[in-house]
């Protein structure tokens, strides 16, 4: 599940990088009359328009970019123009960033496509506007903002929902030549929701500025349409159907390496990142033999996996899909001539009657990834040392209290050690009820967080990091190394009842604490500790080591020590502090 938020000032697009004094009025009026020089001489309808030519004060300066007196958004017709292998692109510069949005990166999957991998989008001949963002992944979008308090915190960015959702965006200082960084960024929202702009934190522009990077962004196949397993009953045609919305993600990725060098980014130089379930489609993306080589450095944060759906499984969901539409096997195809909105419809309820029947795969959900050992491996990832995605370094972070339930519900502070037992006996996080441990595992925590309250020793259960521990020791058996963090930031809203929630860390690693004030209040506070967060992330971008970037000295994760940066005001490293209240959990 991915919660998600923010809202824009146009004061507060530069939290991180400090602006440098100028002390003379002459170097301003310079760097102005170089920047329209620039736009009047710009060569028009130019194949691979770099900035060779453009003044480095428009494509990195931030005292050029912050200039709020001069011109900041530039957009024409010989402006910000770049190649790819379909076509040329047109997008804008915004504060000395090149934006470029919506840009294909595969064909409309509807009708025929629908449930078959990506392909190739048509080519173009005129150059194509992407100035805006591409249509959303189609999904069940009723009731989206049915609460007001959520939809205050955490509301949505949403466009046009189709099945025609291949779409990419690209942040970057520059077009040039110059090889730099690149980030590709997953979304949340599980297997099921969400896309690449849905919340403010997810934006570029900030990273991409202070970093010198390319960020890039991406929509794909969600939920039944993305992972609808048909292979049992539509035959060797729909044999990759199940898995249709991860191979989305490795044609995007194959589209970086063959054009982001049009966008003065390096194909050789590629880091994958996600949250929540953005953080999970990252670890499948390791399981891919067809990603291989594709990226460089993995980034989960509050999800993670080490394995896909079963495959018996996905399969026997395909088979309950086609006896609620009422179809034989011979009449497959008719499911890719539904409506998309009818076919989710259809799928959820046919799924909802094999869990009642056969029950439920676990944390995975219905639609999801599937170990099918054509596209994802079968069994647990990374169990062989020198196997797949052993030299991909990888960092992983989850929040404090990823499932907390106070913020809308102040009657929860007041809870009783007895209360809270109550609750975790019924209920713990996403998964079941702890039943006769609930008590044992309620004082195993309060022993190790001693000044926690009730309230905050029940949300630490339930957002236990069993799962990305195990990740974590998977991974840490291949060569190249694991960096693990724990964000326990804590806003000052809601009567400090937010505590450090799913998806609040996201901004920081960003360096957009800004521009999601609903989640972090803005201000000095959260941006001293986004600084030395977001210089971590753009060091591991780099390097594949954290280290240098602001964050106190970061050890390689091990089994044995449990390695940990405990991010919050002051950030420092301990070894396993829920070790033992952890064990409690097994």
């Amino acid at each position: 599940m991915s919660m998600i938020s923010g809202n824009t000032n146009q004061n507060e697009y530069f939290p991180i990088t400090r602006i440098p004094s100028v002390n003379s009025k002459e170097k301003i009026n310079a760097m102005k009359t170089s920047r329209r020089k620039f736009f009047q001489t710009a060569a028009a309808g130019s194949a691979g328009l770099t900035l060779s030519a453009v003044p480095f004060a428009l494509s990195a300066n931030p005292a050029m970019a912050a200039d709020t007196d001069d011109q900041q958004l530039f957009v024409g017709d010989d402006i910000a123009i770049a190649q790819t292998q379909y076509g040329k692109v047109q997008g804008f510069i915004l504060r000395g960033i090149f934006n470029f949005r919506g840009i294909p990166y595969g064909a409309d999957t509807s009708g025929k496509n629908r449930f078959m991998p990506p392909r190739p989008p048509k080519p173009w001949d005129n150059t194509l506007p992407t100035v805006w963002w591409g249509n959303t992944a189609p999904q069940i979008m009723d009731n989206r903002y049915s609460n007001a308090w959520s939809s205050f915190v955490d509301h949505w960015n949403y466009d046009d929902v189709s099945e025609d959702c291949l779409k990419l965006n690209i942040w970057t200082p520059a077009t040039d030549t110059k090889k730099r960084p690149v980030l590709v960024w997953l979304h949340g929202g599980g297997y099921t929701n969400g896309n690449g702009i849905e919340q403010d934190g997810y934006d570029g522009e900030n990273l991409s500025r202070k970093g010198n990077i390319v960020f890039v962004s991406i929509n794909h196949r969600l939920g039944p349409i993305g992972f609808s397993d048909l292979s049992a009953v539509g035959g060797s045609k729909y044999a990759d159907s199940g898995n249709v919305g991860a191979l989305d993600m490795v044609a995007a990725l194959e589209w970086v390496r063959d054009n982001i060098a049009n966008f003065g980014g390096d194909p050789g130089n590629v880091t994958i990142m996600g949250q929540s379930g953005g953080g999970a489609k990252v670890c499948v993306l390791t399981a891919m033999p067809k990603a291989k080589g594709l990226f460089h450095k993995a980034v989960p944060l509050s999800g993670s996996t080490i394995k896909a759906m079963d495959k018996n499984y996905s399969a026997k969901i395909g088979g309950y899909i086609l006896k609620e539409a009422g179809l034989t096997e011979s009449e497959v195809d008719k499911l890719q001539e539904m409506p998309w909105k009818d076919y989710l419809l259809l799928a959820n309820k046919a799924a909802q009657k094999a869990a009642t029947e056969i029950g439920t795969p676990g944390m995975h959900g219905d639609f999801a990834p599937v170990a099918d050992g054509r596209n994802i491996t079968e069994g647990q990832f990374y169990a062989e040392p020198n196997g797949l995605s052993a030299n991909i370094p990888m960092l992983i972070c989850t929040t404090f209290h990823e499932w907390g339930m106070a913020r809308t519900m102040p009657e929860m502070e007041k809870i009783t050690r007895e209360k809270a037992i109550e609750m975790l006996t019924q209920r713990a996080g996403m998964g079941g009820g702890l039943g006769d441990k609930a008590a044992a595992v309620y004082d195993g925590y309060a022993k190790v967080f001693t000044d926690a309250k009730p309230i905050e020793i029940m949300t630490l259960v339930s957002s236990s990091r069993k799962g990305v521990i195990d990740t974590a020791n998977a991974k840490a058996t291949q060569n190249a190394p694991v960096y693990l963090a724990w964000f326990g930031w804590e806003p000052p809203l809601f009567n400090n009842r937010m505590r450090a929630f799913h998806c609040l860390d996201i901004c920081f690693w960003f360096a957009n604490t800004d521009l999601m004030l609903t989640h972090t209040g803005g201000g000095k506070r959260p941006r001293v500790l986004a600084e030395k967060m977001s210089g971590a992330l753009l060091q591991f971008m780099k390097t594949g080591d954290p280290n240098g970037g602001g964050l106190p000295n970061w050890k390689a994760y091990t089994p044995a020590n449990g390695e940990t940066m405990m991010l919050h005001d002051k950030p420092e490293l301990k070894n396993d502090p829920d070790r033992e209240a952890r064990k409690l959990l097994s």
